[in-house]
């Protein structure tokens, strides 16, 4: 970890091209994410691909990110954080490369996981190294940016995939992570200082590497399952099942090991423990909006995939927009007002999206709810990243955003998996039971976000915290033997006369 005076200025050339690597390496699993979605008709006509196996091309990206997640941001906290950010942004770009030539569904299936297992060690590394190399007091601003320009990448997947579907071809979709990876790789290499944790175990937990794998792989697994089967389907309760026993067991090895994965120290933190919780609740909320918003403009109101795909770009404007000035605000007043004012926004904003109905009218009906969300995101995303990597020490950033990572995914399948069982519209038929499902799900989706201000609100501290570095404690200075305190230091020590 570089002491303070070696820390990079965001406003530097530096500075710039560190946020540049960590942004679009981010950037990259994200777009590949949306644009494999609109890409996947086409690679079915022209690979003679099952349903099924379109599924695959989907799940077999997401099992090994969700899966392993947790463990890369262990590794880089280990062994480099910038090592490891290389080491996926390589590993991604190779994958992608065999996922472009791959003349097999299958081959392409398996490229796929390659890819997510190479996104599994580029993402948490990102916010790691923004944490780990810039200054204090810019890395609030730093993270709101990272959060904004990585929210509008993801937004502009759909048009991206669109694009180079309709023009060169499928196989573009994936040849674009190249050059893209070449200019990581770059920045990253010119740029980024190595870090690594301070506190190094002598051996590596790989016990709880495999049952924290294993756990998240199960419950990954046995929660995109049940979007397409009973929840008591063997293929669903048998793995959802293993994967319960094997956290817990992964937990109780934390507990007893003396050299963890995952330190038990960093869940003492309050702040933490709180904004992880919320994080879970909060992220199933936006999962649950998106997927019925996109579903009921389609189905519903009649939109093409492309304009319902579109119909929150103003939040994402907004986010781009304002995410530097968000985390810059959060360092200055403390983050709790705004983790407790940005789900509020938000859940109001899906109360007015809730009212979409075949007779919808975008500016009256779906503008002023995507620009109260809009509002709802920039006030929480930026603080809320910021406050769980500030709230651990320097030796665990990479571990905590993996972490934080793990928590948000699992709260999106859940929520995925669960909410349109739990409202019909899985089984809805024609636009009158879909329509009622939807305002039901979004009432859902709005109670969530509640729910997520509702917890930031009771379990952070009141007191003006700013994101960033916990503050560090100085003690005393002793002076050579006797070992007493030096009464000029600490006066508050000096003996008292009796």
């Amino acid at each position: 970890m570089p002491v303070e005076g070696e820390l990079i200025e965001l406003r530097s050339p530096r500075g710039r091209a560190l946020l540049g690597a960590t942004v679009l390496g981010s950037s990259m699993t994200m777009l590949d994410a949306t644009v494999a979605n609109v890409a996947l008709p086409r690679i079915g006509s022209d690979l003679g691909a099952e349903v099924s196996d379109l599924q695959w091309v989907l799940t077999g990206y997401m099992l090994p990110l969700a899966a392993l997640i947790l463990l890369g941001g262990a590794l880089g906290d280990r062994y480099g954080r910038r090592r490891v950010f290389l080491v996926g942004c390589v590993w991604f770009a190779l994958a992608s490369l065999l996922c472009a030539l791959a003349p097999t569904a299958p081959l392409l299936i398996a490229a796929r996981v390659l890819q997510g297992i190479g996104a599994a060690l580029l993402t948490p590394g990102s916010l790691a190294i923004i944490e780990a190399s810039l200054r204090k007091d810019e890395r609030a601003r730093a993270v709101g940016l990272w959060s904004g320009i990585g929210g509008l990448a993801a937004a502009v997947g759909p048009f991206v995939g669109g694009a180079v579907v309709d023009g060169p071809g499928w196989r573009w979709a994936f040849l674009l992570n190249l050059p893209l990876a070449a200019v990581v790789i770059i920045l990253t290499v010119t740029s980024i200082p190595e870090t690594v944790s301070t506190v190094r175990a002598r051996h590596f937990d790989i016990i709880g590497a495999v049952l924290v794998t294993l756990g998240l792989g199960g419950l990954t697994w046995s929660l995109t399952e049940m979007g397409s089967a009973s929840w008591a389907a063997p293929r669903v309760i048998g793995p959802g099942m293993a994967s319960i026993a094997l956290l817990g067991a992964f937990v109780v090895r934390q507990i007893r090991t003396s050299e963890p994965l995952v330190a038990p120290s960093m869940f003492r933190s309050r702040v933490f423990t709180t904004t992880n919780i919320a994080t879970f609740v909060i992220y199933g909320a936006f999962a649950t909006e998106f997927l019925f918003l996109v579903y009921q403009l389609q189905v519903t109101s009649g939109w093409s995939a492309t304009a319902a795909g579109s119909a929150l770009l103003p939040a994402t404007l907004i986010m781009f927009l304002l995410s530097g000035r968000s985390g810059a605000l959060a360092q200055r007043i403390g983050p709790r007002p705004q983790l407790i004012a940005g789900p509020l926004l938000a859940g109001a904003g899906l109360l007015l999206l809730s009212r979409i109905d075949d007779q919808v009218r975008y500016l009256t009906d779906v503008l002023p709810g995507a620009i109260l969300m809009g509002f709802g995101f920039v006030a929480l995303v930026p603080p809320l990243v910021a406050t769980v990597m500030g709230s651990v020490d320097s030796d665990h950033i990479s571990t905590a955003s993996g972490v934080n990572n793990a928590v948000a995914r699992t709260g999106q399948l859940l929520a995925i998996a669960i909410v349109p069982v739990a409202t019909g519209l899985s089984v809805a038929v024609g636009p009158a039971e879909v329509s009622e499902a939807f305002r039901q799900g979004m009432v859902i989706a709005a109670g969530l976000a509640v729910t997520g201000a509702v917890i930031n609100a009771v379990g952070l501290p009141r007191r003006r915290t700013a994101v960033g570095r916990p503050r560090r404690v100085m003690h005393c200075a002793v002076e050579g033997p006797p070992l007493e305190p030096d009464p000029d230091a600490c006066p508050e020590m000096r003996p008292t006369s009796v």
